[in-house]
């Protein structure tokens, strides 16, 4: 399964306990997904790309297992954004299910 729409959000909620480099946030999603979002670097790394362009995260250069790795990190804005997301994703999360539910 892969959600055209929640990717923005999710790569800013999983930033949202620490810093991670592109890999580790692709695989934080499925597993916390149980295996049902599956981002590959084909979207994964152009939506990295357009957040940073929007300011919501930073990009920087580290060093993880002796490999040099591009990790991201949420910015203040990217913060409010994902306040912002997370309430509209409940309310529309809500308006689906109560759709579902009385049919």
């Amino acid at each position: 399964m892969n959600l055209k729409g929640t990717l923005p959000v999710l790569i800013l909620q999983v930033l949202s306990t620490g810093d991670k480099h592109g890999y580790a946030i692709a695989q934080e999603i499925k597993q916390r997904s149980e295996g049902s979002l599956d981002f590959k670097e084909g979207s994964l790394y152009p939506a990295l790309h357009a957040q940073e362009q929007k300011g919501l995260i930073q990009s920087m250069e580290t060093q993880c297992d002796g490999r040099r790795r591009r990790s991201y990190r949420l910015t203040k804005a990217g913060i409010e954004a994902l306040e912002s997301q997370r309430s509209e994703w409940r309310q529309l999360s809500g308006a689906v299910s109560d759709i579902l539910g009385t049919t």
